[in-house]
């Protein structure tokens, strides 16, 4: 792994901060690295409060959303909400429907089939609200580029509003009302709410018309934490407050569906980072291997004893997705060895066998491999489809569109993207891919990189620190958990391998006559660095380790160098 030092922030301003907070230089550099420069920012940021939260109304055309909506409850139309099917959607559609249906009992909800329909908005749900009497449907998660889609559905005499957290195109659909931060002309101020944010923000809006205020509402920020955590929005701002919020509702009162999924895995207090990896793969597991409708049914769920089974229905179709993906991803790994492509400076691999609802987890996997721009494809009714993923600052989606003249469609972001194409195509676009990648990409980004917060001497780690850097949690993009570097430590003496296949690194670090336990895990290799007390620089995260009702500081090593 390439090791970089972040710059080092302005010492005044470190300084200033310093002395205003009363805290060591150390807190006030990771504080300043992270844009906090004053008290109250700093106060914002260790207290967050549901009163910071922006007025909804601020948002563009969230006055009108909300008079369509009062005018179809008060006219007693049927209103469909309609999100995607991944873990963003299916929270977004529980959440607004949940809160919709204490006003009506004429709501119903659809979230289209991965393989049938597709991404987004589809001609076939809006025929189904069509033939069932819904004159409304609001979009959550989806809907800011289906400009087709709504003027065939206003056709049909349905109205549209749109609640997407996704880039725009130039024109917007004709709906009623758009709600999305991110268009050109909405001033709201905070723009990286996640679709399921935006769906929050549309409820505070109707609520706050009845007079209620936003703390009336926490029971619905366990799916809004949800979302935030898989949907990988920076935790800054609005996010984190939102986040802090509902991972308290998770770790006291969630709601029957989610608490169901923690009894499943037996554990005390979830982080955002156990939503990321605990909760969120179940709630996927239902639209990957069988039908997002699984995930807003145990979601929207108000009996625990139900929502128990209907749990451990989508834990089954989560092993079932963690036995395809460990299955596809080794004979992945066996095909690029069998072609001798280990050289490469790209992964293409492919298998009409493979299930579509993996691939994007499989060149996920991939990646972490080889360390290059990743695709991964499968047979898609009579196209190849595939998930692409990328590597840290190069940019996949450029790379796609120079190759496009293969390709039949294409969409994504930076780092993870989606296409289709002709079979025939497949060879021409695999060697052009390469040829691209190989024209424009940097080789130092072919080696990863861990970005080091700052050098700390080991006596620094102590329960002061950790206490005040736990509280910079909940950690995502734009705050993630800071790494630390130390340099000349040597194990103690009793450093080995641990866990299945020897693969795990365990260690007593000391510094100065400072002891401190390591663990690493995946870096059982390094054991000869740290053999006979040879000095060694390790890089890491703070931890609590819980054992045996003992609770105490290590290091959690993220790589080790001689």
């Amino acid at each position: 792994m390439r090791w970089t030092l972040k710059p080092k922030q302005d010492p005044i301003t470190v300084d200033t901060l310093k002395k205003a907070l009363q805290v060591d230089a150390s807190i006030a550099t990771l504080l300043v690295q992270r844009g906090i420069e004053t008290y109250e920012e700093a106060r914002t940021f260790f207290r967050p409060s549901l009163d910071d939260l922006h007025d909804p109304f601020l948002m563009k055309d969230m006055d009108k959303a909300v008079a369509r909506i009062e005018a179809a409850l008060l006219q007693g139309e049927n209103i469909l909400v309609y999100g995607d099917y991944d873990v963003d959607g299916t929270t977004s559609v529980a959440l607004l429907s949940s809160y919709l249906e204490t006003k009506s009992d004429q709501i119903a909800t659809y979230i289209p089939d991965r393989y049938d329909e597709g991404y987004g908005i589809s001609y076939k749900g809006i025929d189904f609200a069509h033939d069932n009497g819904f004159s409304l449907i609001v979009a959550l998660d989806c809907g800011v580029k289906a400009i087709d889609k709504v003027d065939y559905a206003s056709e049909k005499g349905i109205d549209f509003i749109i609640c997407d957290h996704h880039r725009p195109g130039e024109v917007l659909p004709k709906a009623v009302a758009v709600l999305d931060p991110k268009r050109n002309d909405c001033e709201y101020p905070f723009k990286e709410l996640c679709g399921c944010g935006v769906g929050f923000k549309l409820i505070q809006a109707l609520a706050s018309k009845e007079g209620k205020t936003v703390e009336e509402l926490s029971e619905y920020l366990d799916l809004v934490a949800t979302a935030i955590g898989a949907d990988i929005v920076p935790i800054v701002g609005e996010n984190r407050a939102l986040a802090y919020f509902g991972l308290q509702v998770i770790n006291s009162q969630p709601r029957p569906g989610i608490q169901a999924i923690i009894e499943q895995v037996q554990k005390d207090k979830l982080t955002i980072t156990d939503v990321v990896f605990i909760v969120a793969p179940r709630i996927n597991a239902a639209g990957r291997m069988k039908h997002g409708n699984y995930a807003v049914t145990l979601l929207t769920e108000t009996d625990a004893v139900l929502a128990k089974a209907y749990a451990q229905e989508i834990n089954a179709f989560n092993q079932d997705r963690r036995e395809a993906d460990k299955r596809i991803t080794e004979e992945a790994l066996h095909q690029i060895t069998e072609l001798n492509e280990e050289n490469r400076l790209t992964t293409v691999v492919y298998d009409e066998s493979w299930h579509k609802g993996v691939i994007g987890i499989v060149a996920s996997r991939l990646t972490e491999t080889y360390y290059r721009p990743t695709l991964v494809f499968t047979k898609s009714g009579d196209k190849l489809a595939a998930s692409a993923r990328s590597v840290s600052g190069f940019d996949v989606y450029n790379a796609l569109q120079a190759c496009s003249e293969h390709l039949e469609q294409f969409g994504g972001h930076k780092y993870a993207a989606g296409l289709t194409l002709k079979e025939e195509n497949y060879d021409a676009f695999k060697q052009a891919f390469e040829d691209e990648v190989s024209k424009t990409i940097d080789r130092n980004l072919l080696t990863p990189e861990i970005k080091i917060d700052m050098r700390l001497d080991l006596r620094q780690v102590d329960q002061k620190f950790w206490r005040i850097i736990s509280q910079f949690a909940p950690f995502g993009p734009e705050n993630r958990t800071p790494i630390f570097m130390t340099e000349n430590l040597k194990d103690t003496g009793y450093g080995r391998c641990v866990g299945g296949d020897d693969k795990h690194l365990r260690l007593t670090a000391t510094q100065d006559g400072y002891n401190i336990v390591g663990i690493g895990f995946n870096l059982g290799d390094k054991i000869d660095i740290i053999k006979n007390r040879k000095p060694f620089n390790a890089v890491y995260s703070i931890d609590e380790n819980h054992w045996q009702g003992q609770v105490s500081l290590q290091l959690k090593l993220r790589d080790i160098k001689s």
